[in-house]
């Protein structure tokens, strides 16, 4: 924990490297100073089969992001920080309850600009007696020297590979190396965790889950993504790909993105991620693409 917190005193704790001094109450891409920010917490019946289960996940949703992606569906929390600040007691009091509410995992969401606070609590909570899988749920520009931290600690990564290509990145999320950056990223949580295994009741308890997010025009590079993560992962990579992009936030000034995903589209993608030999695809998102909303 003592080492996580040292990088916030020149931060690089993300691949931003920022080098303010967090410590202090400086503040750089993520907005973010000493203390985590949270939106809000509580079970949550909308994520990914294998982290719902009965009882739900137990979701801890933090303030700000180190990304900039202009069709942000969660763009109040992410980019106008909605939340309060907490210290790392009150953040162990949250897993703590969700524990007690029944959560089968604790589902740090968008936990990359707050590692060392998150460390921080964890040290509380598990001397009370918190004993549930921890879930990392990025956007998936995320560091490896900070992964590394992690190691031991987190027993399921979710990150999302949003990009294959850098332009694309730069344009939409404001980030010069996302794909270069996420691919180690990816390779390091799964050589840290292996591929997903569940238990007797189809509930996760460790390994990676991948997200993808399909874009109109083939703009997320669908291809590329799912033959890294066949070629260069493991074809065992259970993979979420995600059909309910519609235009958010600052979406409706990109013409690209201007308008939501076609059932078309969304079926290639699947076609695409079965040619690479990816056969765990997330049931949800395999249902008739008519039954997901849409929005216009």
């Amino acid at each position: 924990m003592e080492q996580a917190l040292a990088l916030l005193e020149d931060c690089h704790l993300c691949p931003r490297g920022c080098g303010v001094n967090r410590l202090e109450g400086e503040v750089g891409k993520c907005r973010t100073g000493r203390q985590a920010l949270v939106s809000s917490f509580g079970p949550h019946f909308g994520e990914e089969a294998p982290l719902v289960g009965s009882g739900g996940s137990g979701t801890i949703f933090f303030a700000y992001c180190n990304l900039r992606c202009c069709f942000c569906q969660n763009y109040t929390i992410s980019q106008m920080g909605e939340g309060s600040v907490v210290t790392g007691e009150e953040l162990a009091g949250m897993m703590l309850s969700l524990e007690r509410r029944g959560c089968h995992n604790i589902n740090f969401v968008s936990p990359t600009h707050v590692v060392p606070q998150i460390l921080e609590a964890l040290e509380i909570a598990a001397e009370a007696g918190l004993s549930v899988p921890l879930v990392y749920n990025s956007g998936g520009y995320d560091s490896v020297e900070t992964l590394k931290l992690l190691d031991g600690v987190v027993d399921v990564y979710m990150p999302d590979m949003k990009y294959s290509g850098e332009e694309t990145a730069q344009r939409f999320s404001g980030i010069e190396d996302y794909s270069k950056t996420n691919r180690a990223a990816v390779k390091e949580m799964h050589c840290q965790v292996g591929d997903l295994e569940l238990d007797d009741c189809g509930v996760a308890t460790r390994g990676l889950l991948v997200r993808h997010l399909v874009l109109p025009h083939g703009l997320a590079g669908t291809p590329d993504i799912c033959g890294f993560l066949s070629r260069e992962v493991s074809p065992d990579t259970y993979l979420n790909v995600m059909a309910q992009y519609h235009p958010c936030y600052k979406a409706f000034d990109v013409p690209e993105l201007a308008r939501s995903l076609s059932g078309e589209e969304f079926n290639e993608a699947v076609r695409i991620a079965r040619h690479y030999g990816l056969h765990r695809l997330d049931r949800v998102e395999l249902r008739s693409f008519a039954k997901i909303p849409r929005v216009f």
